[in-house]
């Protein structure tokens, strides 16, 4: 996948966090248990978004995270951007330093107009529109049970 599990486990929650009322402060212990994802890790991330004034965090009894923004203000684009870094989606699809029109890998003339349109597509979506989705019961932030994945009856 092109998201590093960071930059997947980051949208999770922060789609879980714009699905709650907005100022609603919720445990990471929370959100792991709802996402199935490592708290410690998890706590990390929030951490990290934290510092990049994308939430809120407090401390005590009724501590826990928020949205600093709205959610429909916040882009995967820009979530990506925090977790992956500035240069994300910049470098050579394979990994060579210098990679221009000038310079072009093998893949490069395939690579741009993909890379362009992951980029158009992350940026064109918000976490409000995402958790819209999630809310409305046809989606889901979580991997299905064992179960289910070994009976396709259940599956649909």
């Amino acid at each position: 996948m092109i998201l590093s599990r960071t930059t997947q486990y980051a949208i999770q929650a922060l789609i879980y966090m714009a699905m709650q009322p907005p100022g609603v402060t919720i445990l990471t212990r929370t959100i792991a248990g709802h996402l199935n994802s490592p708290p410690t890790y998890l706590a990390k991330i929030l951490q990290e978004l934290c510092r990049s004034s994308l939430l809120y965090s407090f401390r005590g009894k009724q501590g826990g995270f928020c949205l600093r923004e709205n959610s429909d203000q916040v882009t995967l684009m820009q979530i990506a951007r925090l977790t992956e870094g500035m240069a994300f989606m910049e470098g050579c699809v394979l990994g060579l330093r210098v990679c221009s029109d000038r310079t072009a890998c093998p893949m490069h003339v395939k690579w741009l107009p993909i890379r362009q349109e992951i980029m158009d597509l992350l940026q064109g979506q918000t976490l409000g529109m995402l958790a819209a989705r999630v809310a409305s019961g046809r989606y889901r932030l979580t991997d299905l049970p064992a179960v289910i994945l070994e009976d396709p009856r259940l599956a649909t």
